[in-house]
């Protein structure tokens, strides 16, 4: 297939960012075609926040965002799109009303579907006239004098005058996100930071705690290694494999960049009912109970006499009979226990990929490529992670916005042929 007169704009995957460059790309004005290789695209969208989207998060927090690249070029690309325009976009132009969820600070569309959010785009996209091809693997990019060639495996190719990449990064492959993106984007001169899954739950080998399965509370956890240094206040819970929920998943790049790049090994230490030792040692110095009962007050019963195991207190040991270095012991597990992770679930479970395009290699205005112009990057692709709570989704309206704007620009030449 080639088309004649004044190229279109091309944007490859139809995933969270490549639907918004699509649908902004579009109405400025340009031909926009979008090329999905799955049935249906969208599909991150449809999975996250099981099945409800937990489209933004209620703050900003680019502090919060991790990177190797420039913090500060981060942030300007965040700022791009400030949060709260984004969520006037959502509910004045797509008409998604948005809720915020009680104690989390996440947004979610009011029906809890997060079919409305992915039809929302999908449909504004159309309605703006992109013409969005579902079931279209591309095969190939190529740089054609001042244009591009996508080249589909079905044979057909698309001369463009821009190229919005968005092909996600590795995780959860079976949404589509398979890394070829960021194989294509190497061949193509780029600098491809090295990627890792990313908020991911950790595994252990043997499953020591695996007989905690199950339980869940709120911890402390500081993390410390060559994937940087993180401390997050959150949700924990023990799994038949390891650990997870909300402040596992946050810190676990600190585990899961060093297996990748051959990095010393992170450490997680991890204080159990978020209390000082001073607070311990007050509470374990007197009283005329037990000193698992003493624990069990403050962390759930089974795993306060896993503690109580570990620092080799004897069962049913009254306070009064602690002695103080064992008193120490037991705090030293409650306030900073050393978390026994041995690897990540990887990305079949990640909820994104950390590393990819080196940030100083975009324009952060536009997200054009500084060395294929014409060529634009977004979302995942790129080299920033946020946390939890829809500030990955932030990140990949952001630059998808801005890539959609920036290709709208590039008239490119015509082809004849």
């Amino acid at each position: 297939m080639q088309l004649s007169g004044t190229p279109p704009v091309t944007v490859i995957g139809a995933g969270a960012s490549g639907l918004m460059a699509a649908l902004w790309a579009a109405g400025a004005g340009r031909k926009v075609i979008v090329l999905e290789g799955t049935a249906d695209g969208g599909r991150k969208i449809l999975i996250s926040g099981g099945g409800r989207c937990n489209i933004l998060p209620a703050e900003a927090a680019p502090g919060r965002f991790v990177t190797g690249s420039s913090p500060h070029t981060l942030r300007n690309i965040l700022k791009s799109w400030p949060l709260p325009e984004q969520v006037r976009f959502f509910e004045g132009g797509l008409g998604v009303e948005l809720v915020t969820e009680v104690g989390s600070g996440k947004l979610f569309p009011a029906r809890m579907r997060a079919r409305e959010v992915r039809d929302a785009l999908l449909n504004e996209a159309r309605r703006r006239g992109a013409d969005v091809r579902l079931g279209a693997r591309v095969a190939d990019l190529t740089r054609e004098g001042a244009a591009w060639r996508v080249r589909l495996e079905d044979g057909d190719t698309v001369d463009s005058s821009a190229v919005v990449l968005a092909t996600g990064g590795c995780s959860v492959p079976a949404t589509g996100s398979d890394g070829w993106g960021f194989e294509m984007l190497a061949r193509l001169g780029h600098t491809i930071r090295p990627t890792y899954p990313a908020l991911v739950p950790l595994t252990a080998v043997p499953p020591r705690h695996g007989h905690l399965a199950g339980l869940s509370l709120e911890v402390t956890l500081a993390a410390e290694g060559a994937g940087g240094h993180r401390s997050e206040r959150g949700g924990f819970l023990f799994t038949h494999r390891g650990y997870s929920g909300p402040a596992v998943l946050n810190v676990s790049h600190v585990a899961a960049r060093p297996r990748m790049t051959g990095e010393p090994r992170g450490e997680i230490f991890v204080n159990w009912a978020c209390r000082s030792a001073a607070e311990w040692e007050e509470d374990l110095r007197r009283g005329p109970g037990t000193v698992e009962s003493a624990v069990a007050r403050h962390v759930p019963a089974r795993l306060a006499k896993t503690l109580c195991e570990e620092a080799d207190v004897r069962e049913g040991a009254r306070l009064p009979e602690l002695r103080r270095e064992d008193r120490l012991l037991l705090v030293g597990l409650l306030t900073r226990y050393a978390l026994p992770w041995t690897g990540t679930e990887g990305y079949a479970k990640a909820e994104v990929t950390g590393g990819g395009v080196d940030l100083a290699e975009v324009n952060p205005r536009t997200m054009e490529s500084r060395k294929c112009p014409g060529l634009f990057i977004c979302g995942e692709a790129l080299d920033a992670i946020g946390p939890i709570g829809g500030h990955n989704f932030q990140w990949a309206w952001a630059t998808g916005r801005a890539a959609g704007l920036g290709a709208a620009r590039k008239k490119g030449q015509e082809f004849s042929g």
